[in-house]
């Protein structure tokens, strides 16, 4: 009888640690089973958390004498109440158990297993308690060892996926392969490109965000097959060199760069270094393959390319070798030319904003240059969708019109979604934003000045969550925006229940970005 309770309260804090382990797994792998970006994200968050306390306050008690019985019957019941908390709690991007996150979590547990029942077995079950409380407040270093011991064999693991990959590759000599980076812009223009040239090849590329090494070996492994004639690599890059790594599997032919900006700031350190890597696709292609380049980014204006053909292309009339011309937008559809190549091509889309025609653009000279008919091009460009959270618009049954960006903001692409509602002339201009990130010692600046662009293009402001806010509020102040007209939440949720109230049809609401769970 006397060993009950102690039983209880020990499976209870091995539950309770499981739950906590899980969490920061799930953190873990939002920042890419990094130690080093995991570590970042801990350092912004507060270690003398309420929770966190309330653990320490317990461990406590259950190290004195103090009323045993009363102290672990409070302990199960606040850990139970705690761990079905967070089981209930809804996340934005919940965790997926992969193999890897399985893995890493099984190996955590085992952790957890040996230290606590070593600390039971060789001295009492209350001790054993009180080492699982201490490994449940000290979970994301647990993580990060369990992260440690495992890289070895996720390195052997990747090894294997890597071989089997490029060993497929190798057996299709035939298969033009078309890289795809930058900035920002990538995915959009790889779904372009996709759908134009599906009217001439069967082209396999990269799904959703895949653009790391491993996204891309699991692309070639499970979707490549004999008949692929194409295939469509995007390439994500976060430090100097990913872009080669991604190269050095499948040898583009082809290698198109949409934009070179101020992203990712926090681990390039400075726009050389995201410039030098995102020309890592162009000094990877052969000297009989073809580079198409954005000149409306400086950064890329101004490198020279001369080991490949290259072909560079502006919005405007700049002279370069590709630029558009004849912009409409129509309650239907945008209409536009683009002019290049001794052609005038004539094209209408269901897209909005000019950053997608520029995308647009490099799709269509990557498809000249494959030789897809000036017809297939007009008759792909006009069935194209738009992609999901990358500006595309929608209206409500209730006849607001919904322009959702809310996929990875930077400064440029911020200036852009804002011009897009500047041009919305019904109704109210709504813009809902936590603002941008990732932007190293430039984050305060980009944020102050995103707040003076809102000020300027918007008729009622929502700034969500904690992270950007006093920046954000800052450039809104410098602008002199009217306070009755801002909103500051703490969550999506809070805006969403006052857009509810402020809204009405023929507003326009702009979805700029959406941060991960592991910013507050």
């Amino acid at each position: 009888m006397n060993l009950i309770l102690p039983i209880i309260t020990f499976l209870a804090l091995l539950f309770y640690t499981a739950i906590e382990i899980k969490f920061q797994l799930q953190m873990m792998q939002q920042n890419t089973y990094r130690n080093d970006r995991y570590n970042r994200w801990l350092k912004g968050e507060s270690f003398a958390s309420v929770s966190r306390l309330v653990d320490l306050f317990l461990l406590l008690l259950l190290s004195t004498s103090f009323l045993p019985v009363f102290v672990q019957i409070v302990t199960i019941t606040v850990v139970f109440y705690k761990s079905v908390n967070r089981l209930k709690t809804k996340y934005k991007k919940p965790l997926v158990f992969t193999r890897r996150a399985t893995r890493l979590y099984l190996t955590a547990l085992v952790l957890t297993l040996l230290i606590a029942g070593l600390a039971a077995g060789l001295t009492t079950l209350n001790n054993g308690s009180r080492a699982l409380l201490a490994l449940a407040i000290l979970a994301p270093y647990l993580m990060m060892a369990a992260n440690v011991l495992m890289q070895p064999v996720e390195r052997q693991i990747n090894r294997k996926y890597y071989n089997e990959a490029k060993q497929i590759l190798a057996q299709m000599p035939g298969l033009t392969v078309i890289g795809i980076t930058g900035s920002y812009g990538k995915t959009s223009t790889k779904h372009y490109l996709y759908r134009i040239l599906c009217e001439r090849y069967n082209v396999l590329m990269t799904p959703g965000s895949f653009n790391t090494p491993m996204g891309v070996i699991r692309t070639v492994r499970e979707q490549m097959k004999p008949y692929h004639n194409v295939f469509i690599c995007e390439m994500g890059a976060k430090q100097i060199g990913d872009i080669k790594e991604i190269c050095d599997l499948v040898n583009p032919q082809i290698g198109i760069i949409t934009a070179v900006g101020e992203q990712h700031l926090e681990s390039f350190k400075s726009i050389e270094n995201v410039q030098r890597t995102k020309f890592e696709l162009v000094d990877a292609l052969p000297a009989s393959g073809f580079a198409v380049v954005n000149n409306d980014f400086p950064y890329i204006a101004n490198r020279p390319v001369d080991n490949v053909p290259v072909k560079r292309y502006t919005i405007a009339d700049t002279g370069a070798d590709y630029h558009i011309e004849d912009i409409r937008y129509d309650s239907d559809a945008t209409r536009f030319t683009v002019v290049g190549g001794g052609e005038r091509i004539e094209l209408s889309t269901k897209l909005i904003g000019e950053c997608n025609l520029s995308n647009l653009m490099a799709a269509v000279i990557v498809a000249r240059h494959l030789q897809v008919p000036v017809s297939s091009i007009q008759y792909g460009v006009s069935r194209i969708e738009q992609v999901e959270h990358r500006l595309n618009m929608k209206r409500t049954p209730g006849g607001i019109s919904i322009i959702d960006d809310a996929f990875n903001s930077n400064p440029d692409g911020a200036r852009m979604a804002l011009d897009v509602l500047r041009r919305m002339t019904q109704g109210k201009r709504i813009a809902i934003t936590p603002g941008m990130i990732e932007l190293g010692d430039k984050q305060v600046e980009y944020n102050r000045t995103l707040g003076r662009q809102l000020a300027t293009a918007c008729d009622y402001v929502m700034v969500v969550g904690r992270y950007n806010r006093d920046s954000i509020l800052s450039g809104l102040q410098e602008a002199g925006y009217p306070e009755e007209k801002l909103f500051v939440a703490d969550s999506f949720a809070e805006a969403q229940a006052r857009l509810a109230q402020v809204a009405e049809a023929g507003d326009t609401v702009l979805y700029e970005n959406d941060l991960p769970d592991t910013f507050k």
